[in-house]
């Protein structure tokens, strides 16, 4: 039955968001039940497209991009694919009709991380924070707004600021492992081998602007997806404070995380910062 294979389809996508992503399976959870699968399979999909460029080093990482994203050309077609992530995908892309722009988008993104590793201008890194982060962020706002075409205008400056946000603080974190083992540099004008503070505090300020505008927008969520949003907006928050907080030559060193305990922290005063109406 199509209806079993769908369901095996779902749970592939939950499955990868808790395997990949403790923090933000964490955040997803906090979503209302009628929303928060579609964001399972909205990730899932982003995982694998960056497992490919960024993991599968013993292999020929064009030739499975290639074939992944001619399996997402036939997914989205056809309304079916027998590979569950990209199945599970092409059912939230058509259920919220998300524009076809924001996926071609986000794949011209990933490619780039096939050749390119440097980015030194500031167009280059913005066209990448873009496809990479921002029409993520997009796509979860199709669904966080059910498709409500007004409300997605009115968040959707809001919604790519968060997504930015959330990829820059990837990026800082991952300084070393970026630089180390993919030889990558996304900060332009930044060269992380002498990751100064001024230059770690301008990128923290640039964050912060992002989590400003981001934060407007989480006001504005519809109930369903404001809790789960919030959620993930104060862990990141917390991480770049962090990150903001340790001297850069610890941040070129090792990896910077917020502890298990310090998440439900954070759940817990964010819960209750919600009954109280106080965001």
């Amino acid at each position: 039955m199509k209806g079993t294979f769908d369901q095996v389809s779902y749970n592939c996508s939950k499955v990868v968001t808790e395997r990949y992503s403790t923090s933000f399976a964490l955040a997803t959870k906090m979503l209302h039940s009628s929303i928060r699968g579609h964001i399972y399979n909205i990730y899932g999909f982003v995982r694998f497209a960056d497992e490919i460029v960024d993991t599968f080093h013993d292999y020929d990482k064009e030739v499975l991009f290639d074939k992944f994203e001619k399996e997402l050309e036939s997914a989205l077609n056809d309304k079916i694919s027998l590979n569950p992530i990209l199945n599970s995908f092409q059912h939230t892309y058509h259920t919220y009709n998300i524009p076809k722009h924001l996926v071609d988008s986000f794949m011209k993104s990933m490619r780039m991380d096939l050749v390119k590793n440097v980015y030194l201008s500031d167009e280059e890194y913005k066209e990448y924070i873009y496809g990479s982060a921002d029409v993520v962020g997009l796509m979860c706002l199709k669904v966080f707004v059910k498709g409500n075409l007004e409300k997605y205008e009115k968040l959707k400056e809001s919604a790519m600021a968060l997504g930015s946000a959330f990829q820059k603080v990837n990026f800082l974190r991952d300084v070393k492992a970026d630089f180390e083992e993919l030889n990558r540099s996304y900060f332009p004008n930044t060269n992380l081998q002498e990751l100064d503070e001024n230059s770690k505090n301008r990128i923290v300020e640039e964050i912060k602007a992002d989590f400003k505008l981001g934060y407007e927008g989480i006001i504005s969520l519809p109930t369903e997806a404001k809790f789960g949003v919030y959620t993930a907006y104060k862990y990141y928050y917390k991480l770049l404070k962090k990150l903001q907080n340790t001297p850069s030559l610890e941040i070129k060193n090792t990896r910077i995380r917020v502890p298990n305990y310090q998440k439900f922290g954070l759940l817990a005063r964010s819960y209750v910062k919600l009954k109280m109406n106080l965001v």
